[in-house]
């Protein structure tokens, strides 16, 4: 298998990259010569990053739009990726937020579940047939140090019994199925030339949580000063998607580029795969990888 030799050249697709460290990590990603591919959902914000982008690598950044509750348009947006790209060497499925209350898609999912574990689930599988034959290649998933405490409710997974704490939470749990979900991933796909990782960027300013209300921006307001700035929160996930030095360690969990020790139930195998089958069925297909 051939080795990793960086980013520069290769085809990076990120979602959650209008703003935040994912915005300062595909600009990151630029200036080491990839050619990004952003997803987003809101058009100004996609001129103003593509901009901000191009002006740090000086190549052309392209969009792709979608909104990530939806399964629908996350199975667009595969399609589209898989008919602009015949290589595609990094997925970085940064997307996500937390919402302080509860409510269901159209697909009839709880958003928060849906947009911050279904739609990375979805779309990698959906990916996966095009990052093997582009080998080697790296899925890289944001999770959170919110995972801990908490467990998967495989028997309230809707979050129809509880939403406790303004939905942190639940948002808590999807940090914690995006580690899961890593792992089994990462087991799945030994001997493929594709490696998986996921990544704590640290408690960092950026506009996450400025969707809940004047309440929650104003904490948000008061805790920046102890906060990293979005460049340093995304040091971890352009090295976990550049560096060689990670090709051997797929599976794991990463924070300030160095392998991290999640919480317990977060190493679960056993549970890891559960996760897997029964997102398989909230997707109502077949994933593209098998046991």
């Amino acid at each position: 298998m051939t080795e990793w030799t960086g980013v520069r050249a290769k085809r990076v697709l990120i979602t959650g990259a209008t703003r935040g460290i994912g915005l300062a990590g595909a600009e990151a990603l630029a200036r080491r010569g990839a050619q990004v591919a952003i997803v987003a959902r809101n058009d100004a914000r996609a001129d103003d990053a593509v901009r901000r982008i191009e002006a740090a690598g000086g190549s052309k950044v392209d969009v792709l739009h979608a909104d990530l509750r939806s399964l629908g348009s996350v199975r667009a947006l595969a399609a589209d990726a898989l008919g602009r790209y015949p290589h595609i060497e990094v997925l970085i499925n940064n997307a996500g937020a937390w919402f302080k209350d509860r409510a269901v898609t159209a697909d009839g999912i709880e958003q928060t579940w849906a947009l911050n574990h279904v739609a990375p689930f979805l779309l990698t599988t959906l990916l996966l047939d095009r990052l093997k034959t582009s080998a080697p290649a790296r899925i890289i998933t944001t999770t959170s140090d919110a995972h801990k405490g908490k467990l998967i409710p495989f028997d309230d997974l809707n979050a129809e019994r509880s939403y406790r704490s303004r939905g942190w939470t639940r948002y808590g749990e999807t940090k914690l199925a995006n580690i899961l979900f890593t792992l089994e991933l990462s087991r799945r796909l030994e001997g493929t030339g594709v490696t998986a990782y996921c990544f704590h960027p640290g408690l960092v300013a950026t506009g996450f949580n400025h969707n809940n209300g004047v309440l929650m921006s104003t904490a948000m307001a008061i805790i920046r000063p102890f906060s990293r700035n979005p460049k340093k929160g995304a040091q971890t996930m352009v090295w976990l998607a550049d560096s060689a030095d990670v090709s051997k360690q797929s599976g794991g969990y990463y924070l300030d580029r160095a392998l991290g020790v999640p919480s317990r139930p977060a190493q679960d195998p056993e549970v890891a795969r559960r996760l897997w089958e029964v997102s398989e069925e909230q997707v109502g297909s077949a994933s593209a990888v098998h046991a």
